[in-house]
């Protein structure tokens, strides 16, 4: 009997966060998926923590590790460390005061910041951790802030006299423009939206992750909501699917 493909298949889900353990000499970067959490990568600290010099070192490698999840538009952060320490207080601190643009409160980089106290430094530790309703209400508050300012850049480009044309719902005319050669003058792609209910229920689903995968390869962030959530019935209003460029310009020309 032919087996049966995929069967074993174990589904990650979409992008939800960046879950970040700090411990006294290194930090772990793990992706935070809707059905599984993954490994990353790990940031050493080669000195003790006492040296500022090579923590503020440190704490720069942990932020240029974010650069590419941050880039594809997972904005989410969840900051954690054991009980009775204060490695996220000076990783929060050193954002605040060397990347005032990752917490600015309508900059176009913005992401949102959450902390819990609890290693995440081992996979069976992760495990533990993202069972915990506080690390479910730090995920829910995050990703909400998150959604919310998204959702405020998508409305602006719909209520701006002649931005509209900026915004596109076809997914037939997102993928001829994301699979087409970009101009200089063009404007920039910025965001693919799109409901978890669009991506489970769509008849073509190899369609709709081709459209993620290659919009992640030419750095358009992607994001996929919940859609019994504000901003999934704003996207569900549009069918599900969302895409808008940087400057509004009109993309039918």
């Amino acid at each position: 009997m032919a087996k049966r493909k995929g069967k074993h298949r174990h589904k990650r889900g979409y992008p939800v966060a960046v879950l970040i353990g700090f411990e006294e000499k290194h930090a772990v970067l793990w992706r935070v998926f809707s059905k599984t959490v993954k490994p990353y990568t790990t940031v050493e600290l080669y000195r003790k923590r006492i040296d500022k010099k090579h923590l503020y070192i440190f704490h720069e490698a942990v932020v240029d590790a974010l650069r590419p999840m941050l880039k594809e538009g997972t904005r989410s952060i969840v900051v954690t460390a054991p009980m009775k320490t204060n490695y996220t207080r000076e990783f929060l601190d050193h954002i605040q005061k060397h990347h005032a643009w990752l917490v600015q409160s309508r900059g176009p980089n913005t992401a949102t910041f959450g902390e819990l106290i609890g290693s995440a430094n081992q996979p069976h530790e992760v495990s533990d951790l993202v069972k915990t309703e506080e690390f479910r209400k730090v995920i829910s508050k995050t990703t909400l802030g998150d959604a919310n300012r998204i959702l405020c850049m998508l409305e602006k480009r719909l209520n701006t006299v002649g931005d509209a044309a900026g915004v596109l719902y076809s997914l037939k005319e997102i993928e001829k423009l994301v699979y087409s050669q970009w101009k200089r003058d063009d404007p920039k792609p910025e965001y693919l939206l799109l409901t978890d209910r669009y991506l489970e229920d769509h008849k073509g689903k190899n369609r709709i992750h081709r459209l993620l995968q290659i919009s992640k390869n030419k750095n358009i962030k992607t994001r996929v909501v919940k859609a019994e959530t504000l901003m999934g019935n704003r996207l569900s209003q549009f069918g599900g699917l969302v895409f808008f460029t940087e400057t509004g310009r009109d993309l039918k020309k």
